[in-house]
């Protein structure tokens, strides 16, 4: 495993050491497939929906379904929460890379678009991508953007569609530049349980933390920290 690789985890034991209590997604590790599994291709009419929970107090705050609405050398997903209403759409170009990442808030547009999943379904894989972004509501000026993508191993997981073999891999986003001046250190990180016959995860789980000036880390500010289950999928 790299250095960076170790020190991310590292990172991550630091950064959720004091909410260790929540719940954590967890099912039997599963053998690695042979041959390893080809991620379903988007069709116009797939569909996703997942109920979005907050970590921190385990409330429901919303039901969001995203569907493909468009494909070719663009693949659009539009997405709608039953409370929420219209939220901004994912983009994908090609499919399984990031172009318009609507999940972080605020929403981001990658210049250049970096990998949503690893590139082959197989553990113990491990890549760094740079890229930078730019704020949908506020265009113009543009960011720095890292991603370290490790992919764990295999693991049997339920949510409330029923129970997946998924590829669980984790994704830091150390240092990243924020769009909030006043933020002088951020980082993201999240755990995905990928389903690649459905072509989407059965579960994702991200949070962020960040300090501003005079902070120091043991004080650090929490963003939303988010659950996605998969409820149904067609």
């Amino acid at each position: 495993m790299s250095c960076r690789a170790l020190s991310s985890i590292a990172l991550s034991i630091l950064l959720v050491g004091c909410i260790s209590s929540q719940p954590f997604p967890e099912g039997p590790a599963l053998a690695q497939p042979t041959p390893a599994p080809v991620v379903r291709t988007p069709k116009i009419g797939q569909e996703w929906v997942y109920q979005v929970r907050n970590v921190f107090n385990q409330e429901i705050i919303d039901t969001v379904t995203e569907k493909v609405v468009s494909v070719g050398d663009v693949i659009r997903i539009q997405r709608v929460g039953v409370k929420a209403g219209p939220l901004p759409d994912e983009i994908q170009s090609p499919w399984g890379f990031i172009l318009q990442d609507p999940h972080w808030s605020p929403p981001q547009r990658f210049q250049q678009p970096i990998p949503l999943w690893p590139a082959q379904m197989q553990s113990g894989s491990n890549a760094f991508y740079k890229s930078r972004y730019e704020v949908l509501s506020n265009p113009g000026s543009n960011f720095y953007w890292g991603l370290n993508m490790v992919a764990l191993g295999w693991e049997q997981v339920a949510s409330p569609a029923g129970r997946f073999a998924t590829l669980h891999y984790h994704n830091e986003i150390p240092y990243f530049e924020s769009n909030d001046l006043f933020r002088v250190m951020n980082i993201r990180e999240e755990d995905v349980w990928f389903f690649p016959e459905i072509g989407r995860w059965v579960i994702r789980r991200g949070s962020g933390r960040y300090i501003t000036p005079g902070v120091f880390w043991s004080n650090a500010y929490w963003e939303d920290y988010w659950q996605w289950e998969l409820v149904s999928w067609k």
